[in-house]
């Protein structure tokens, strides 16, 4: 299996002093996920965690929702030519009874901003495939604190172990409303690191997350709305801005959607109702 980190030969300019030594990067290669032995999706990504990667994409995709339904996940053997195992190819195997969606070329795939469907074909999406519904809010004592939302970021960041090697690495994690972390995931790509989370609590199952907020280290985009929707999870928080769809998902969905997280100051896009302080709700 590939190695998280990799070592590379950088000039290093200080000062007007340039000087020559290694550096360590991020590990970046492909992973190929196939759906009973066919091809589905490639996916650039740190290597680690690649089975819960393939299952949190299939749950973001509406294909998985529970543990029972994979028989087995695994690598494939003689992924090259010459019959090699280049752990970059994985096989998720549905249990019987589980239906396998038609995979073509032009299957409706909507987990990026330039997938080419329309803003409102891509809620509609969203709202048909969910499982879970957010507004009819399965887990009513979920409410949090300003304040708790405040020391997610430093938590997430103290735990990126990798990003302290690299700088290059993105983040996600589940917290409980009370601010536990449960598990933090880290990737090259933002929308593998919360595929990794929840492909680990699909594996454990643990689906609906409806009782966690998931805290990302980079922007709120669409994509990663649709999989906290896709995944029963109520609360998204994220360091950096939201996108517009992201926003309009998120109201639609019922999904509280916090951007701009950064020690006290945040902005708070929809769901306002599951935020409190003073003992009263934001809406009221």
């Amino acid at each position: 299996m590939g190695r998280v980190t990799e070592r590379r030969r950088v000039i290093r300019i200080r000062g007007g002093a340039v000087s020559s030594r290694p550096d360590t990067l991020v590990a970046e290669e492909p992973l190929e996920i196939r759906l009973n032995g066919r091809p589905l999706a490639i996916t650039m990504r740190t290597p680690g965690d690649d089975f819960a990667l393939a299952a949190g994409f299939l749950v973001s995709e509406g294909v998985l929702g529970a543990a029972d339904e994979v028989a087995n996940i695994v690598y494939c053997a003689g992924a090259t030519e010459d019959g090699r195992n280049t752990y970059n190819v994985v096989d998720v195997r549905l249990a019987d009874g589980v239906p396998v969606p038609d995979i073509t070329l032009e299957r409706n795939v909507y987990t990026t901003s330039s997938c080419g469907l329309c803003g409102k074909a891509s809620l509609d999406a969203v709202r048909t495939s969910a499982r879970w519904s957010l507004t009819a809010d399965p887990d009513p004592a979920l409410r949090i604190t300003p304040e708790t939302l405040a020391t997610l970021p430093d938590q997430l960041r103290s735990t990126q172990r990798v990003f302290e090697r690299t700088g290059g690495l993105h983040a996600a994690a589940l917290f409980t409303a009370d601010g536990e972390l449960l598990d933090v995931r880290e990737d090259v790509g933002r929308h593998n690191a919360v595929d990794k989370v929840v492909g680990r609590a699909l594996r454990d199952g643990r689906l609906p997350l409806s009782s966690s907020v998931l805290m990302v280290s980079g922007r709120a985009s669409f994509e990663l709305a649709q999989k906290a929707v896709m995944a029963g999870i109520p609360v998204l928080a994220a360091v950096s801005a939201p996108s517009s769809l992201a926003v309009d998902l998120a109201a639609e969905a019922g999904l509280t959607l916090v951007g701009f997280l950064r020690g006290a100051s945040m902005n708070v896009y929809a769901g306002e109702h599951r935020l409190v302080w003073d003992g009263a709700s934001a809406g009221d």
